[in-house]
């Protein structure tokens, strides 16, 4: 059991957190939320050991392991993949060489009857029970099992770490993590740089393996399906819910609806109160209940409405001009780099208004068909754009094609046209750039910040057929839920390429699936279409436990 007692956070003069305090009980799964800068990471940060606080403090039994995935992580460069993740058990192979080096002195030294040869036997017992207390573990075959499910192919094991994107450097670092086995796994956003199947063995492995689990995720079906507890950040207190995401939600709806009433009753007792004392206060008879009342309401407290929730803001596209019946016809695309082939003979026909998702694991060529489609590489194969095809794209790295030298508001201000002008303010707000944040020159912003940024940019521009990469990656739940909504009301063509199953979820109605240098096409939304593909994986199983 580890506890947070009475913690308090202060900085710049601005107080975090106030006097906050929870158990963390083995087997708890629990999801952090709250919106941006609630205090989310801060409070992992400090659970993990890595911040201090201004008041209270952790306890955990002295032998807790406690491990901490942040959103943006270093690793060692000069180790391959394989030897970077077998970290994990680096204090265990340090004990097993001390106790080699402890059994050469002895075996090598004379003084049988000295006080330090005595001292140097108890060194050895004691680090010698401790080490054969450890369970017998397959080192090898225990980072062969949980690089393989995080997406890893058997020949990358022996690649160094310096050949893989920020994503694939997270994953090794969450396998460090997983192999450690800890009492307490705390995971910032852990699914943004991870595929549909890498996240689905993720699932499998916190509930079926992990002890205790803290997640901040914006991963709507992921903290669903993992998490049975949720604990809300919000203007410096926490309130604590034993239930899902999805059920908090309602609760969280009740309570607030429980403290609009409880503020409105308060407030009519006030004014009720107040216009008694003016009433009155000139009154000889009434001046007891007159100053009974002036103190009754200087020691009220007030009842605190929590923030209201933005995700009400509705945003739409432009009308889209209307393009020729079929904006994309792609005609045996094969594209390899050097000798590395990522697919070949891919055909697809993508109609007018269709919904259609990118979706297999990473490396398999998602963001490799769509810069074909964009005309960014050169490929083998034929493509055709439909007649008046307007594209509206978002990379991966469209952050970077920003102009640095504006701000924010001027940004999008260039953009906007006609009603819409009037509502910037309210949509950089929805997207997390309210207040001062509008004025910032996009130079200092962090990546994050640009892809919001961006991404607005892009809802405001009038097109017919979207292709967005990865959209999600760094938008909260609210946002999400707002850019879901002018893409569900867009009467355009949209291609997503995205690992977002809830995202997902009510958007395509066709699944396009990367793998093994090929592209199927699958009729369906994504629930079918995973439905379909957990079924087959239960086949392979199957099939490989009979051989």
């Amino acid at each position: 059991m580890i506890s947070v007692d009475g913690l308090t956070v202060e900085f710049g003069g601005t107080t975090l957190f106030k006097d906050i305090s929870f158990v963390i009980n083995d087997k708890d799964r629990i999801a952090l939320m709250g919106k941006n800068g609630a205090g989310k990471s801060t409070l992992l940060k400090i659970i993990a050991g890595k911040r201090t606080t201004s008041s209270g403090k952790i306890s955990a039994p002295k032998d807790a392991v406690i491990a901490y995935l942040p959103q943006h992580l270093m690793i060692e460069d000069n180790r391959t993949v394989f030897e970077e993740a077998a970290q994990a058990f680096a204090k265990i192979f340090e004990m097993e060489h001390e106790i080699e080096v402890l059994n050469h002195e002895m075996s090598t030294r004379t003084d049988y009857e000295s006080e330090s040869y005595y001292t140097l036997i108890e060194q050895v017992s004691t680090l010698s029970e401790k080490f054969y207390a450890i369970e017998e573990i397959n080192y090898d075959a225990e980072v062969e099992k949980i690089l393989i499910g995080l997406g890893f192919q058997r020949e990358d094991f022996k690649r160094p770490t310096s050949e893989f994107s920020g994503g694939w450097r997270m994953r090794i670092e969450l396998a460090k993590i997983l192999l450690q086995k800890p009492d307490l796994i705390l995971l910032d956003e852990p699914t943004n740089h991870m595929d549909i199947e890498s996240i689905q063995w993720l699932e499998d492995f916190l509930i079926s393996s992990a002890k205790a689990v803290i997640i901040i995720s914006h991963d709507r079906t992921f903290v669903d399906n993992i998490t049975t507890r949720t604990i809300e950040v919000t203007m410096g207190r926490i309130y604590d819910y034993k239930v899902n995401y999805s059920q908090y939600l309602i609760l969280r709806q009740e309570r607030r609806e429980q403290q609009l009433k409880q503020f409105e009753e308060q407030r009519r007792m006030i004014a009720d109160n107040q216009d008694f004392i003016e009433r009155f206060k000139g009154t000889y008879s009434k001046t007891n209940q007159v100053q009974s009342r002036v103190k009754m309401l200087e020691k009220l407290t007030l009842v605190e409405i929590d923030e209201e929730d933005s995700s009400a803001l509705r945003l739409k596209f432009p009308p889209s001009p209307r393009s020729g019946n079929y904006p994309v016809v792609l005609e045996d695309m094969s594209k390899s780099y050097g000798d590395h082939l990522v697919f070949s003979n891919v055909s697809l026909t993508i109609q007018r208004g269709e919904r259609v998702a990118f979706v297999g694991k990473n490396g398999e060529g998602k963001s490799t068909l769509v810069k074909g489609l964009m005309g960014e590489i050169e490929y083998k194969g034929s493509l055709t754009l439909g007649h008046n095809t307007m594209i509206g794209y978002f990379a991966q790295n469209q952050a970077s094609l920003l102009d640095e030298d504006i701000t924010v508001f001027q940004t999008i201000d260039d953009v906007a046209k006609g009603d819409i002008r009037t509502k910037i303010r309210d949509i950089l707000g929805a997207f997390m750039f309210g207040g001062d944040n509008m004025t910032k020159k996009v130079k200092v912003l962090s990546g994050g910040e640009r892809t919001r940024l961006a991404m607005i940019k892009l809802l405001l521009e009038p097109v017919n057929l979207l292709i967005l990469d990865e959209p999600t990656n760094h938008l909260d739940m609210k946002t999400k839920d707002i850019l879901k909504s002018a893409l569900q009301d867009f009467d355009g063509t949209l291609i997503l390429v995205s690992h977002d199953r809830d995202f997902l979820s009510g958007l395509v109605t066709k699944v396009y699936e990367f793998g093994n240098k090929q592209v199927k096409e699958h009729l369906g939304d994504i629930h079918s279409f995973l439905q379909k593909k957990k079924m087959d994986t239960l086949r392979e199983l199957e099939r490989n436990t009979q051989r």
